[in-house]
């Protein structure tokens, strides 16, 4: 088709999110499966926000950084949870352009602070383990901040540049994504107009916003790493390991998965594959961080057996209140 021709096409009203499976039979079971790790999602984070608020132990550099965490997990999951709950539940896959637009925005912005809050927190370990003595001169309250502060800005920078840009191509054609959420590659072979200037400036973004975080967490884990292993007791490697073990298998994890989806070519044959690997980064890792994280930090155990021993202690004392009134 030559380019006069799609330049008098419009685009697409609406499209239609194809989801994770057309067979009607698996509709409510896939409906009830993320209905339930929405809900744990959300609660999970939401304990680990509300236990760095409330608990003075762990207002120090590293908990902020996982509360501002836990905070994207949240927002990360509900930029595309609530539509596909809603896909199963009414069967009606259709979203409009506008409303694909800003779910792709906000699952970029979401996902850029994630990259850099990682490197931010990576960074941080960094500092407490390889340089303890200037750790609280190099990480001070003003400078914890401005990191949490300039990872959000930075994935919401990167991506108005990108969403500005994909909002201006022309779409023609089938409007069906074969997706179940508005992700780049899906929408980019939608589009019937020239795209080079696109794929230039998200190749950029990406290095910024991926790559370079990337690369300065596995960097610092390098530092890290090679420190813990000249620790000559086995006690002091393990606890110096410990403090680090959490963030390292949720980096392991959201990486990994995420330079496999991007990197599979997007044939008919492994498209399947990709919705899987896609589910897995964007639905299930932030279900499972805060398990991680509850589960191996002492610290975080330790915040919430106080707190359900204070509310245990209320409770009672409500209890022993009433009694006596009666």
């Amino acid at each position: 088709m030559e380019k006069e021709e799609w330049d008098n096409r419009t685009s697409p009203v609406e499209f239609l999110l194809l989801g994770l499976s057309n067979v009607p039979k698996l509709q409510m079971p896939l409906f009830l499966l993320s209905l339930m790790i929405y809900m744990v999602t959300v609660f999970g984070n939401i304990l680990i926000v509300v236990l760095v608020v409330a608990d003075r132990h762990l207002h120090t550099p590293m908990y902020v950084f996982l509360g501002n965490f836990s905070s994207v997990e949240i927002c990360y999951t509900s930029t595309i949870l609530p539509r596909l709950l809603a896909n199963f539940l009414t069967r009606d896959r259709s979203i409009s352009a506008q409303g694909c637009m800003t779910q792709f925005f906000f699952f970029g912005c979401f996902a850029g602070t994630e990259c850099y809050l990682l490197a931010t927190m990576s960074y941080d370990r960094y500092l407490a383990i390889c340089q303890p003595l200037l750790y609280a001169s190099f990480m001070n309250w003003k400078v914890c901040l401005q990191l949490a502060a300039g990872s959000w800005l930075a994935g919401l920078l990167m991506s108005t540049i990108v969403t500005g840009q994909f909002s201006k191509l022309q779409f023609c054609g089938p409007n069906a994504i074969d997706h179940f959420f508005c992700d780049f590659a899906p929408l980019l072979e939608l589009a019937c107009s020239d795209t080079t200037v696109l794929r230039l400036v998200t190749f950029i973004i990406c290095f910024l916003d991926v790559v370079f975080p990337f690369v300065f967490t596995l960097l610092s884990y390098i530092c890290i790493i090679a420190v813990i292993l000249r620790i000559p007791t086995t006690m002091g490697r393990q606890k110096a390991f410990s403090t680090c073990s959490c963030h390292l298998i949720v980096v392991t994890v959201f990486y990994g998965t995420l330079i496999v989806v991007y990197m599979i070519p997007r044939t008919a044959s492994l498209r399947q594959l990709n919705k899987a690997l896609s589910f897995f980064y964007t639905i299930l890792t932030p279900m499972v961080n805060p398990l991680l994280y509850s589960l191996r930090n002492r610290e975080v155990k330790g915040a919430l057996g106080n707190a359900l021993r204070k509310n245990c202690g209320l409770h009672r004392a409500l209890i022993l209140v009433e009694i006596h009134q009666e």
